[in-house]
């Protein structure tokens, strides 16, 4: 690693000692929520409304605000509480539970707070359109699943994969609400792809510990040269896809297929490198979300 590297997870891991413990109640359910990847389901939503409104007003409506409000927390502590609760034996054995998240310790209140985060959700669906509502299904039915038995997606290999577009569902809902109506097709199809690369990709790391723990998914099936392809081939084909719609959408999601090559090609360590897309996705909705905000307030679409 890096002397700039180093000194960069120094000053992070100095930020963090001024965040709550996990050891407090709060702290635990502060750091079960990931909150590195909270923008992963809020993002979404705040993309999809900038594209769904007509005026900037209606990106301040109650319905939208609130959405954000809740994909943005409780919605992550929901999806990733399913996902520790069911994955309990599994995590005994997995590096990144060490130092970056938490391990369920079978606390009942932890379960409560859990459900009572997913069920906040459903105070939507009188609100906002049929379509929203069902968006707003396929993600919960797509969150549980994806951890929970009877189908537990992620030990099937592919359907893993396939299952995270759940992590775009949060800007079809938004989209739907603030315009009542889905937004276009291909724009969910390049959006769904680009979540199954990024699953993918950082399911690199665990592959060795969901092999010794006996599960069986896309990456550890593909092992990690393949899986390199494999997220490549995602990435590039929504933004070929993404460029359909329009071709700023496209030239920013060519960074994905670019990286992956690059990491793949040098001795950068993917454990180090995963670690690098909370803030590489954050830059890339932002640019999506300022170029909305140009149109929306100039008119200028080009």
């Amino acid at each position: 690693m890096t002397d700039g590297a180093l000194d960069v997870r120094t000053r992070l891991e100095a930020v963090t000692d001024y965040l709550p413990s996990e050891e407090t109640p709060l702290g635990y359910l502060f750091w079960l929520s990931r909150p590195r990847f909270w923008l992963y389901l809020g993002g979404p939503v705040i993309v999809g409304a900038t594209y769904a409104a007509d005026t900037v007003p209606e990106l301040f409506a109650p319905i939208p605000v609130l959405l954000l409000m809740f994909f943005t927390v409780p919605a992550n502590v929901f999806l990733y509480g399913v996902n520790d609760v069911f994955d309990a034996d599994v995590d005994e054995l997995n590096p990144k539970k060490e130092d970056k998240e938490v391990r369920y310790q079978g606390r009942t209140w932890v379960v409560a707070v859990v459900v009572a985060s997913g069920l906040l959700g459903l105070l939507f669906v009188p609100f906002v359109p049929t379509a929203a509502a069902l968006a707003l299904g396929l993600w919960y039915f797509l969150s549980i699943e994806y951890s929970a038995p009877p189908l537990r997606f992620k030990t099937t290999p592919l359907l893993d994969s396939i299952s995270n577009g759940l992590y775009i569902l949060p800007a079809v809902v938004a989209f739907t609400a603030v315009a009542g109506e889905l937004p276009p097709t291909l724009a969910v199809v390049a959006g769904w792809l680009w979540t199954m690369g990024m699953h993918t990709f950082s399911a690199i790391p665990d592959i060795e510990p969901d092999r010794e723990a006996g599960i069986t998914t896309t990456a550890t099936v593909l092992g990690k040269r393949r899986t390199y392809a494999y997220c490549a081939l995602c990435w590039l084909a929504a933004a070929v896809i993404f460029w359909q719609v329009h071709p700023f959408f496209g030239g920013l999601l060519v960074l994905y297929p670019a990286l992956v090559f690059g990491i793949a090609r040098s001795n950068i360590d993917v454990d180090d490198a995963y670690w690098w897309y909370p803030a590489i996705n954050t830059l890339t909705g932002m640019a999506m979300t300022l170029a909305g905000l140009w149109v929306l307030v100039f008119g200028y679409g080009g």
